[in-house]
């Protein structure tokens, strides 16, 4: 006799749990530490994810690359993040489906009041455990742009800042530019 228990062999929930965010959740759904959020950026927070977009662009353009904010898959964890400007290479961007920290270029988060200690914290960690090269915090509560290279699994041996908005902050190669946080 087959029960309920049975069905439930052979499942990954890792993979079962992923699976539903992208197919049944809207385009700003995470997972984080296997919590499920559903992130609904604010205007004054778009309008800093903005603000640093218009300054990377040109230099995103040059290496071959995209900027935006899709899917990071974080693979043996409970972990599917949508950061809020992720940069990658332009045939990698192409095809749909998630990518991994260590395939970026950057990733920037922004923080809002309900986040912030996520995006802090957490997030910086993990990008570090999954290799993500460059992770530009733009954190709205404390009004600050901290700059995280250098990744190892126990996340990054190299932090630039915490900078206060208004602090001009210089971002690494593969970018060597200088990012004006005045507005943030």
């Amino acid at each position: 006799m087959t029960t309920a228990h049975d069905y439930g062999r052979g499942i990954d929930p890792e993979r079962a749990l992923k699976y539903a965010i992208q197919h049944q959740s809207g385009d700003r759904t995470e997972i984080v530490e296997g919590i499920i959020t559903q992130v609904t950026p604010s205007w004054d927070h778009e309008r800093a994810a903005k603000i640093v977009r218009r300054q990377i662009e040109a230099r995103v353009d040059e290496l071959g690359c995209v900027e935006g904010s899709g899917n990071l898959d974080l693979p043996g964890s409970s972990n599917w993040y949508v950061p809020d400007i992720a940069v990658v290479p332009d045939d990698l961007a192409q095809g749909g489906k998630a990518l991994v920290p260590d395939q970026t270029l950057l990733i920037v988060e922004v923080t809002s009041e309900c986040d912030a200690e996520t995006d802090r914290v957490v997030k910086r960690k993990r990008y570090a455990e999954y290799g993500a090269p460059l992770y530009l915090l733009v954190d709205r509560v404390e009004k600050s742009v901290t700059g995280s290279c250098e990744p190892s699994g126990l996340g990054y041996t190299r932090t630039d800042g915490p900078h206060p908005f208004g602090t001009p902050v210089r971002l690494p190669e593969p970018f060597d530019l200088e990012l004006d946080t005045t507005g943030l």
